[in-house]
This record gives C-alpha cells, sequence and structure tokens, in this order.
C-alpha cells in the first residue's frame, strides 16, 4: 500500500508538472483581459519596495540607504508571471523592475521591447487596456524612474554600433514609447483620441478619417464647429473627449523651432563636422516658409543623422539626436501636407524627397535606397519623360511604399499576430505605425501619380469602385469566378475552397487550390506557392492594405475577377458579367487545360537504392521522378556544384505497395485501385462531384495513414545502409540528410507540382530516416497534394513517388532562379529570388528578388523575413533572426548566378529531354560564397491564361512613342 501511495503521488507530481509546462490557452488569456479591466490593480498584486540588496519591503519600509537604497513599484499578479515564463507574454511590463539584458538580450528577437509598444498602443485606443482601472493605482509605477530606466537603456544600447546598424527603425520607433525624456507620442495620441470618439459617436467618423488620413491644421477649425454643432448631443466623458482631443491637435500641429533644436545641439560637446553642419541646416530652415523646401531640408537631415549617428561619441548625445531626428519627422509629415504639386514635375520630386526620407527615418535600409535611388532621379533639366520611364518610376515609387510597410510588418508583425488571437484590437497596431510615417503621404502621392498614369495609358484597374486603385497590381494573368473570401487575420487557419477568391494578407504556406488570389504581401515571384498559381493560370493580383480594407464590404459575395498579361485587374460583381464572361466558365473549356500523364513506360521493376551519379534526364517518370533524374544530370555537368545522393526508385515503393494492407483484405495497392475505381462508377452514376472528392479524399487519408505504419523490408533497409554509407560518407545516424519526394507527376513541361509533397529537412537519427521515407511515400496523397494534382491532371490517381536523399548543406543564404525575367524584363534576364538560411524564397517568405540582366541587376523587393533556418550537423533545425541592414546576395554571388545560368542554357538543352526550349526553375544555394545546386525543372507557365483572347481584348493597348512635359498640370 505504502508503495502505490508513493506511484501515485509520483505520478500526481509529474501530472503537474506536465501542466505547468504547458501554454496557457488563448480563451484564459483573453479572461485574464477582461479580468484586468475591471480590478482596480489591473494585472499588479500589491505595492512594495525592491531593495537593491535583493530584499523586498513593504510600502512603509523603505529601503535603508545602507544596502544601496531601493524602489518603490508594484509586483505582478501570479498570472501575469507565468504568462511570462510559459506564453512569453509579458502584460503591464514596469520597466523599472526589468533587466535590460531581459528586455533587449533575449533569446525572441526583442519580443520584450515589441510586446510593451504593442501594450503601450492597446493602452492609447482602449482607455487604458488591462490599466483600465489600474491607472489610478497609485505607486503602481513610478514616472521617475521609468524615465530613468528608459535614459540607462538607451545609453547602453547606443554604445554599440552594430545595434544602431541592425535595429535602426526599431530603435527610432521605440524612442516614441519608452518613457526617457518626458516627451509624448502626440501623432499616436490624436489618432487614438479620434478613434475613441468616432467609435462612441458615429457622426465623428469623417473627422476622423480625415484626422488619421490626412491630417492639417485646419483640422482644429474642423474639429471645433463639429463640437460646437453638435454639443448639445454628446453626452459629459464625450464632451471632455472632444475638448482634450483640440487641445491635442494644437500641440501636434504647433510648428516645431529649428532655432530651439540647434540650440539642444549645443549641448553636445567637442568638434563633430556632422553636427556643427547639422546646426547651420536647421537655422537655414528656420527661415523658410516655403513647405516644398522645408520638406526636402528635413528629408536631408533624417538621412545625415542617419548616416553619421554613429560618428557621435556618447551614447547621451546619441539619444539626443536620435530624440531630434523624431522630431524632425513629426514637422516633415505635417509639412509635406502643405507641399501641394500642381504639375507632373513637382509630384515626382515630392515623391523623390518622401522615399529618401523613408530611408532616413528606418522604414528602408540604406542599400536599399541606394539601389532605387536612379529609378526615382529625375534631372531638374529634364523637359519630357516618355510613358515607359514614367511607369518605370512609378514602379519604383510603389516599391518604396511596398518595402516601407514590408519593414514594419517585418519588425512587429510576429507579435502583432500573437496578440491578434486573443486581442483583435491588436490588428490596427501596424497600421497606425504606418500612418504615423513617411508612408501616409508617400503613398497619397503616389496614387495620384498611378491615376494620373492609368489615365494617360489606359492601364485602368477596374476592382469594384474601391479607392486607390493605383496601388493594385496583376502577378499572375488569369480569370475566375467565384465568392469572394476576404481575410484580415491569420491565413494559416482557413480551410480554403477550390471555387472561392481570396484576398489575403499574405499567402499561405501551405494554399490548396483556388480560383483565384490577391495578396498584400506578395511574398515573392518564385515561392512554391505563387508558380502553382502561374502554372495553373490563377489569377493573382497584389495590393495594399487599405484595398484589402475596402474589399471587406464585398466579402461573401459572388464576384467575376480578371488579372491581364499587362497588369491590369477588374472585380466586379457577377451579376455583372458580360455574356462572353460568362462563356468563360462553360465545362468545355476548363477541361481543354487538363492534361495526362504517361505511365506506360515507368520501370516498377528496379528495387535496388540507386547513386544519383546512376540516373540522368533520360530517366525521369521512368525509374524515378524528375527531382533525381535532374539532379543526376546537373551531377555530371556541374560536378563540383551537386553534392552526392541516393535514390529510392519506383520500384521500391511499388515493391512495398504489395505487402497486404492491415484489416483490409488486400494489399495496398489493390485499395489505392479499387478507390479510383469506385469513383469512376461513382461519376457514371452521376453522383456530384462534391461526394465523390469526398469518397476519395476519404480513403486516401486511410491509405497514407497505413503508408506511414508500412513495414520496411529487411532487404530494403540493409541495401539502404550500405549505400548510405558508401556514397554519403558516413553510417545512417551520422550524416544529417534531406529526404525529398520526387514524384512521377510534378516537374512536368506543363505543370510545376512545387512543393506539393513532402520535403524533410536535415534528419539524422536512423529511425527518423526510416519513418521519415514512410511519410515521404504517403505525401502524394494528402488532400493538398491530390487537390493540386486534380486541377490540372486527367489521370491524378497514377502517381507514382520515388525519394531523394542528399546530404544537408548548411547553407548561409539559398533561394531560385528562373533563367527569364518575370513579369518585366526579357526572356534572355533572369530573376532570382533568395533568404537567409535553408529552404530560401520557396516557400513564400519575403524574399531579396532581383532581376538580372547581361549588363547589372536590379532589385525588385527586399528581404523581409523576419526569422531563417539553418541546418546544424546535430540534426534538425535551429531558428535564427534576421536583420535588413545588409543585402542578403553580393556582386560575386550575382556573377556566379549569372555564370551558372549561361552554362545551364548552354548545357542542358543538349542532354536528357532535348526538345524542351523554355527557362528552367533552379533551386540554389551559397555556402561560404560557393554555390550549390540543389534542383532544375521546366519553368511552367501557363499559356493559356497569357494568350487568353477576352484577356488580350481587356488589356490596354500601349500609346506608341507616347511622351510627357514634366510641366503638366495634374
Amino acid at each position: 500500500m505504502k508503495y502505490y501511495n508513493t506511484l501515485l503521488s509520483c505520478l500526481f507530481f509529474l501530472f503537474l508538472f506536465q501542466l505547468g509546462a504547458q501554454e496557457i490557452p488563448n480563451s484564459t488569456v483573453e479572461k485574464y483581459i477582461e479580468d484586468y479591466k475591471k480590478d482596480p490593480r489591473g494585472p499588479y498584486l500589491r505595492i512594495r519596495w525592491f531593495c537593491n540588496d535583493g530584499s523586498i519591503r513593504e510600502p512603509r519600509d523603505p529601503c535603508p540607504d545602507n544596502i544601496g537604497g531601493g524602489i518603490q513599484h508594484a509586483s505582478y499578479k501570479p498570472d501575469v508571471v507565468a504568462l511570462g515564463k510559459k506564453n512569453k507574454l509579458y502584460f503591464g511590463q514596469i520597466l523599472a523592475a526589468t533587466e535590460i539584458e531581459d528586455f533587449w538580450y533575449d533569446d525572441d528577437n526583442q519580443s520584450r521591447l515589441k510586446q510593451y509598444q504593442l501594450g503601450r498602443y492597446l493602452a492609447s485606443v482602449d482607455d487604458g487596456w488591462i490599466l483600465r482601472k489600474a491607472q489610478y493605482y497609485r505607486g503602481a509605477v513610478q514616472a521617475e524612474d521609468e524615465q530613468a530606466w528608459g535614459i540607462n537603456f538607451y545609453q547602453k544600447i547606443f554604445s554599440v554600433d552594430s545595434l544602431l546598424r541592425q535595429h535602426y527603425y526599431l530603435l527610432r520607433q521605440s524612442l516614441r514609447d519608452v518613457p526617457h525624456s518626458g516627451d509624448t507620442n502626440v501623432a499616436q495620441e490624436m489618432r487614438s483620441q479620434s478613434k475613441v470618439i468616432s467609435e462612441e459617436y458615429t457622426p465623428f467618423m469623417d473627422a476622423r478619417i480625415k484626422i488619421h488620413g490626412k491630417p492639417e491644421p485646419k483640422d482644429i477649425g474642423m474639429v471645433r464647429n463639429f463640437l460646437e454643432k453638435h454639443q448639445s448631443k454628446l453626452s459629459p466623458e464625450l464632451l471632455k473627449r472632444m475638448k482634450e482631443l483640440l487641445e491635442t491637435m494644437k500641440e501636434f500641429h504647433s510648428p516645431v523651432s529649428m532655432a530651439e533644436l540647434s540650440r539642444r545641439i549645443g549641448d553636445i560637446k567637442g568638434d563633430n563636422n556632422f553636427t556643427t553642419e547639422f546646426k547651420a541646416a536647421l537655422m537655414a530652415l528656420d527661415r523658410e516658409t516655403d513647405a516644398k523646401t522645408v520638406v526636402k531640408g528635413l528629408a536631408d537631415l533624417l538621412c545625415e543623422i542617419r548616416e553619421n549617428i554613429t560618428s557621435i561619441e556618447k551614447p547621451r548625445d546619441r539619444l539626443l539626436i536620435m530624440d531630434l531626428s523624431i522630431e524632425l519627422e513629426n514637422e516633415l509629415i505635417k509639412r509635406s501636407q502643405e507641399w501641394k504639386p500642381t504639375d507632373l514635375r513637382q509630384l515626382l520630386s515630392k515623391i523623390y524627397t518622401l522615399s529618401y526620407a523613408s530611408m532616413g527615418s528606418g522604414l528602408l535600409e540604406m542599400h536599399e535606397w541606394e539601389s532605387i535611388n536612379d529609378l526615382l532621379l529625375v534631372q531638374d533639366n529634364t523637359e519630357k519623360l516618355s510613358m515607359d520611364r514614367l511607369q518605370e518610376f512609378q514602379r519604383g515609387a510603389r516599391s518604396v511604399v511596398e518595402w516601407s510597410a514590408a519593414m514594419v510588418k517585418a519588425v512587429y508583425g510576429t507579435e502583432v499576430d500573437r496578440y491578434a488571437e486573443f486581442e483583435p484590437m491588436a490588428r490596427t497596431f501596424l497600421d497606425d505605425r504606418i500612418r504615423s510615417s513617411v508612408s501616409l503621404g508617400l503613398g497619397e502621392s503616389v496614387s495620384r501619380l498611378g491615376d494620373y498614369i492609368s489615365e494617360k495609358s489606359s492601364l485602368e484597374n477596374k476592382v469594384f469602385s474601391i479607392a486607390d486603385q493605383g496601388a493594385v497590381r496583376g502577378l499572375n494573368p488569369g480569370y475566375a469566378k467565384g465568392t469572394l473570401v476576404v481575410v484580415a487575420g491569420d491565413p494559416e487557419a482557413i480551410e480554403v475552397d477550390s471555387d472561392k477568391i481570396y484576398v489575403f494578407q499574405r499567402p499561405p504556406s501551405d494554399l490548396k487550390p483556388v480560383a483565384g488570389i490577391m495578396t498584400v504581401s506578395e511574398g515573392n515571384l518564385v515561392s512554391h506557392v505563387q508558380l502553382l498559381a502561374r502554372n495553373l493560370g490563377i489569377p493573382n493580383a497584389a495590393l495594399s492594405e487599405r484595398n484589402l480594407r475596402d474589399l471587406m464590404a464585398k466579402n461573401g459575395s459572388e464576384v467575376f475577377y480578371a488579372v491581364t498579361p499587362a497588369g491590369n485587374v477588374v472585380m466586379k460583381a457577377a451579376t455583372s458579367m458580360s455574356a462572353e464572361e460568362s462563356a468563360l466558365f462553360s465545362t468545355k473549356s476548363r477541361n481543354n487545360s487538363k492534361i495526362t500523364v504517361p505511365t506506360e513506360n515507368i520501370n516498377t521493376t528496379a528495387e535496388r537504392v540507386l547513386s544519383l551519379r546512376e540516373v540522368d534526364a533520360e530517366d525521369s517518370g521512368k525509374l524515378c521522378g524528375p527531382k533525381a533524374a535532374n539532379l543526376g544530370e546537373l551531377k555530371k555537368l556541374f560536378p563540383e556544384q551537386v553534392v552526392e545522393g541516393l535514390v529510392i526508385p519506383f520500384g521500391i515503393f511499388r515493391q512495398h505497395m504489395n505487402q497486404q494492407m492491415p484489416g483490409k483484405g488486400m494489399c495496398y495497392w489493390e485499395f489505392l485501385t479499387a478507390t479510383f475505381e469506385k469513383a469512376s462508377e461513382m461519376r457514371k452514376a452521376g453522383v456530384a462531384d462534391e461526394q465523390v472528392e469526398e469518397y476519395q479524399l476519404s480513403n486516401l487519408k486511410v491509405l497514407a495513414d497505413a503508408i506511414r505504419e508500412i513495414n520496411l523490408s529487411a532487404e530494403f533497409m540493409a541495401e539502404l545502409e550500405e549505400q548510405f554509407t558508401a556514397i554519403l560518407g558516413g553510417k545512417m545516424g551520422t550524416v544529417p540528410v534531406f529526404l525529398r519526394s520526387d514524384t512521377n507527376m510534378e516537374d512536368l513541361k506543363e505543370f510545376t507540382g512545387a512543393g506539393l509533397n513532402l520535403t524533410l529537412f536535415n534528419i539524422l537519427e536512423r529511425e527518423k530516416i526510416l519513418q521519415g521515407i514512410k511519410n515521404v511515400w504517403a505525401s502524394p496523397y494528402s488532400e493538398r497534394s491530390f487537390k493540386w494534382r486534380q486541377s490540372y491532371l486527367l489521370n491524378p490517381e497514377n502517381v507514382y513517388p520515388s525519394i531523394l536523399i542528399i546530404p544537408s548543406v548548411d547553407v548561409d543564404y539559398s533561394g531560385v532562379m528562373i533563367t527569364k525575367g518575370i513579369n518585366i524584363g526579357e526572356e534572355k534576364d533572369l530573376t532570382i529570388a533568395f533568404s537567409r538560411g535553408a529552404g530560401g524564397a520557396v516557400d513564400g517568405q519575403s524574399a531579396e528578388t532581383y532581376l538580372v540582366t547581361e549588363n547589372g541587376w536590379q532589385l525588385l523587393s527586399p528581404a523581409r523575413q523576419p526569422d531563417y533556418i539553418r541546418l546544424p550537423a546535430s540534426g534538425g533545425v535551429k531558428k535564427h533572426y534576421a536583420t535588413f541592414e545588409e543585402p542578403i546576395l553580393n556582386p560575386g554571388n550575382i556573377e556566379s548566378i549569372r555564370n551558372i545560368a549561361a552554362e545551364i542554357r548552354n548545357k542542358i538543352p543538349g542532354s536528357g529531354e532535348a526538345d524542351y526550349k523554355g527557362a528552367y526553375d533552379v533551386e540554389l544555394g551559397f555556402k561560404n560564397n560557393k554555390l550549390w545546386l540543389f534542383q532544375i525543372r521546366p519553368f511552367v507557365e501557363n499559356t493559356n491564361a497569357r494568350t487568353s483572347e477576352y484577356l488580350n481584348s481587356i488589356s490596354p493597348k500601349k500609346p506608341a512613342n507616347l511622351t510627357i512635359s514634366l510641366d503638366t498640370k495634374i
């Protein structure tokens, strides 16, 4: 009995330990937040003295001087502490109670700092948020201690040059929130106050939109008139809020004295050319009244600060200059609204100036600005521009807006997504940060230019009647009809339908077939999702955050959606479709695009593990899939750039499928065959397609689950271990490897199948490799894989998986090269996209993308992926965090890519399938600047979409030799 009780006790404590290790569910977090809002102490437990010797004393018993003194503040409730430990959520942070090392030097990408900023924002828009009642909990937070902590924090961080270079945007933004000088974030307070009023009193909504979208000094009069007109209808609380808003607006619109800022710089001791010139520039601006001149001068100063901040020696002085930078940006934002271009020359100048200021405020990295500067620079003596050059300027300007918004999302997106799971208001934080930056005026100016170009070139989007249509741009041509689904939140949580059109913040990494896509963050041009969409003729376009919000009004409606090869976009109610558009959706036109994959030449008798050197392009679809076959071909042509490898051919899979399937009275292959025979009978009997598909998917899931448990034959395992040691140079369990699914139904000339089946990263342990083989064999029978195949192939059931096993290369960065220009550029150009670490660019990361020509290269988009993975020798993956101050690829890398592309174009068409003349999709990476090739396949585009008579008919015809005077009034 004693033994039994002891055992029970052990089990009970084990249960408590496991329970304690679990994350607290979001439903409980939501309950905590509601409780904190109602609690006079909010997230805090009680007030205590915290002494420097580590002791804690009661409020009336302060820390004596002989032990070093201390500070007084609140302690946290136990559940707040638990949230920090279990969920890494930090609510109601008291800075004076936080170690700087924990606040900044954590292992979670400065998450505590970002959560602090997010908490401050939520408090401003939700009446204190979790501090709703605790705002009046006296002594919980001591303002002077928070200020002192903030000064100490910045002096410590700003003493490290590399931190300023790597985290310039984050550190600048944090100055608006972390107390250190008594200043407040007036712009955010103004927006928050107007938001709260409009939510309580709807007639104020138009005024709120004006204050948020285009703040000007005359808004003060607008609000004052509104107050006078509606005063009798407002509650005492709303009257108080309106008066507070007016005071905040006066403070916000009060002009900054450049002379006063210059005087503050005088506090910096020592000789420094930068500060001397800076003071002179401020004094010169103090005498200027012209808005254009002032805005240009402020933009120059912002960029000068960024470029020279590390030339200032003392951290205290760096903090002073960075604070000035915030004040100058605020003034620039206000004065830019006063700069009202009347002709095209002035509009282009304003766009250039605000783009330059984007770099100065940290929204662009300096190397990114250098890459786009020439594209946006129009010389003062230029009289006319061609329409082509004007559209090129527009693309560059739109890129600056997109890159800037992507920087905000890259820095804060993880925390915002996490908080939005339990506090939906968190999502508006990103929008608030963008609106409080130069992006507000820049986006407005770029939109104005887009409208002008659309009018002159006839390249006009017709997306219902939403505003800012110039921000919409087509990526992949095609057309679709279906229910519109606007997804403002996490796309990974959405179960998609193949007959619906989706508007996403970003494309989900594991997208199943859909009718059409629009995304705010397009990921990159060569991700698996983008390639599949391109392959199947799924219309795909990029749009702005504002466009997404405007389309929410159409959520759930039936729409027609088309993207032309020229890049213009049409979306309208399905009831407004013309007869020609309705005819596009006949059954006949849809079936014409499907193809049959030949299976008569598949060799299932090859039951031996092969070396990669034993296969080549001729074996594709016969012995193995095209990944292994084409990589074997590459190994022959580029032996130094391709690793050794093993191939498990179709025959070994087919041999194992002859085993008896447990509980079914037939072998695995017979179960698969019977499933499709039954489906065929159901169709002939008139059963609805949805029911047939449901039956197939249900049986395929049973099959996939069974394959994951299939017994590997002793002969196969023995041969695999022998070949593994002989070819890969070590016993199984000592060499980490990739396992790549390689079916006969991917990488075809007509269908890419990119990313549909399983790839296992950096597997080391023997048992995991063996289980991985079974998992890879099962992956073609997943719902996503089968649905994509079914969308394009007439015989999706005849799938044969082989497996490619290659040793891991822990590359510094990796990506994709397409041997042609995509969307822009020529057939002879290259499109390349790279991300840091392994698996780059293919999974939809916000990758560094270039158009590479014979004589140079153009940055199409910078990297904005905040994290990446590396491949340790111990197996598995290790997560790292990225900063963006340096480009991923260096000029030598781009030259290596250009050279290997030339060799591929020269060598590949003369080998294997010599009849293929198109472009190639190549996966590659760099380790210590050495280029490694991992995969090559045909680059597949949907020619039907590009040549569709209808799409061409609605594509605008480019005006021939059109030039426009820069003095044209707009």
